[in-house]
């Protein structure tokens, strides 16, 4: 009775339809219709976006697809980005490295300048106040104060020259005008054509004449002027040297005897075998320089005597002629001291430099 009832409720648990199938047919149809659905409305492969997070996250995780090559370009870029900042890097380290070295090279020199100005300060002031030796090479030092005397005198008569120069330019100037004067007036006066007429061709004789002279007198003052401004200061530069190299000489040699005076001790001895080595550095300067302001002052004496026994025959020569009104003796000195005069208006600025 009982297992009649609990077979009875089983069979009525399982519902059948009209054609022998169970119930899960609907069902089975209800999933294949969204099945269909989802095939439908689903997203199409080639625009298939891959999700960075589990099934159903967030919408924000979602990635394109279309992006991935600009993801990958972006590595490349970062990665060759990273391998050019390395040789970059590299190359900045050996610049600094170089700058570095630059860096300690000028440190050393300015050590060295300062030593070197310190030792030199303080034996010019030891000789100043009379404290200190000095070397002297007494026919050397003659010589150069002869020097420096000649060329004391030698600017004189150059200014002088160039004074005379400038004065008698005036005068020929004064001269071609005073002709024109006398031409226009000859030509205006028929009762004194004569007499203007002469005086006109008489300025004018003296304005080529003053022209000639001119010349002679400018080429005089510019020879003169390379003796004293090119050749004289010239060898006075290597004195100027000459005498800086005597001073730091003597300096060394003060500081090494200072040292020979002192205690023996290991770094007493460290420090005189430094000292000799700088002494005798400059002591070689010295006798080199020395050898070559006296080569200079033989050559220079040579040098002044030719050239000035040239210039000052030229300058007698014009000048006597000038005033001695001998135009052909004028002519003659130009061509033997090969003078060269300038044409007409050669002084005078081009229309483009004017401008």
């Amino acid at each position: 009775m009982a297992e009649g009832i609990m077979s009875k409720a089983a069979t009525m648990e399982i519902p059948i339809n009209s054609n022998g199938d169970t119930g899960t047919q609907a069902e089975d149809d209800s999933l294949e219709q969204d099945l269909q659905q989802v095939m439908v409305s689903g997203p199409n492969l080639n625009e298939t976006n891959i999700v960075s997070g589990g099934y159903g996250g967030p919408a924000g995780g979602i990635i394109p697809t279309s992006s991935i090559k600009d993801i990958r370009t972006k590595s490349r870029a970062a990665n060759l980005q990273s391998s050019s900042g390395g040789a970059n890097h590299n190359a900045c380290g050996a610049s600094e490295e170089v700058s570095r070295g630059v860096a300690v090279e000028k440190l050393d020199s300015v050590k060295k300048w300062g030593i070197n100005t310190y030792k030199c300060t303080k034996q010019m002031f030891s000789e100043r106040f009379g404290r200190g030796s000095r070397t002297v090479d007494l026919e050397l030092e003659a010589q150069i104060e002869v020097l420096r005397d000649t060329k004391s005198k030698y600017e004189n008569i150059l200014r002088l020259a160039t004074a005379l120069t400038e004065h008698f330019h005036s005068m020929v100037q004064t001269q071609q005008a005073l002709g024109d004067a006398f031409t226009d007036l000859s030509q205006k006066s028929p009762e004194l054509q004569d007499e203007f007429g002469y005086n006109a061709e008489t300025q004018k004789l003296l304005c080529r004449n003053g022209e000639s002279l001119l010349g002679a007198i400018s080429f005089f003052v510019s020879s003169v002027d390379t003796l004293v401004n090119k050749t004289m200061e010239d060898t006075l530069m290597t004195i100027k040297h000459y005498e800086n190299a005597r001073l730091e000489f003597d300096a060394y040699r003060s500081d090494l005897e200072e040292l020979s005076l002192g205690p023996r001790d290991s770094a007493a001895v460290v420090r005189m075998e430094m000292a000799q080595h700088d002494y005798q550095v400059h002591r070689d300067k010295y006798e080199r320089l020395r050898s070559d302001v006296t080569i200079k002052l033989k050559f220079l004496d040579e040098n002044k005597v030719k050239v000035m026994h040239k210039q000052l025959l030229l300058f007698h020569n014009a000048i006597s002629a000038y005033f001695a009104g001998n135009q052909q003796q004028l002519e003659q000195t130009l061509v033997q001291f090969n003078v060269k005069l300038k044409p007409p208006g050669s002084d005078k600025p081009s229309w483009l430099e004017e401008q």
